[in-house]
């Protein structure tokens, strides 16, 4: 049989980052999806087609994805053959996210509406578009999944990935003291250990 698996990079990474679970995965073909969309409709499109160029020879299928790297990839693939999915911090209310940012930069509704897109002084860009997108496309994932969420994540809240984990008879691991971006060694080593006890 044939496996395959497939990461998707959050934010600000790249394609490479598939490299660190080659060894941890010696069953599997590694790749990384390097993409280029900064929206979830641009993302549904170009996912669709890397996923039909890379996978269509294979048995079986792992999509390995961070953070927005899995909300992107939930829009994406909801009709895909993925036989299980690993998420690491994703975020799996962007609707939520984008309020919540919206509040932090002090916009309203009725502002961003009138002018379509604000920049913050956090550095994201506020869309009005993006906004309706995901309010008008609701998530539906149907995959076997297992999530790793850290303690502190600052984009997702405990109460938001527990409800997403129950709505799709999701694992939940949570790790104390774990931020958004596992990067320190014993937050690799920890992801290392679900990734490998859960795949």
């Amino acid at each position: 049989m044939r496996k395959l698996a497939v990461y998707v990079h959050g934010k600000g990474g790249n394609a490479t980052e598939s490299e660190h679970y080659k060894p941890l995965l010696p069953e599997y073909d590694v790749i990384g999806f390097d993409y280029k969309s900064e929206t979830p409709w641009d993302a549904k499109q170009e996912f669709t087609n890397l996923f039909d160029n890379y996978c269509k020879n294979y048995d079986y299928i792992v999509l390995i994805a961070n953070s927005i790297g899995a909300f992107y990839s939930m829009n994406a693939f909801s009709d895909k053959q993925i036989d299980k999915a690993m998420f690491i911090s994703p975020v799996v209310d962007m609707e939520n996210l984008i309020t919540n940012m919206m509040k932090w930069a002090n916009v309203t509704e009725n502002e961003l509406r009138d002018k379509k897109t604000i920049s913050t002084e956090f550095g994201e860009t506020l869309s009005w578009e993006y906004l309706c997108y995901v309010r008008e496309h609701q998530i539906s994932w149907n995959v076997l999944t297992s999530i790793l969420y850290g303690e502190n994540d600052n984009l997702t809240s405990f109460e938001t990935i527990n409800k997403f984990a129950k709505k799709i008879n999701a694992d939940l691991t949570v790790m104390n003291g774990g931020e958004h971006w596992f990067h320190t060694a014993e937050q690799v080593k920890f992801l290392d250990n679900w990734l490998t006890k859960f795949i």
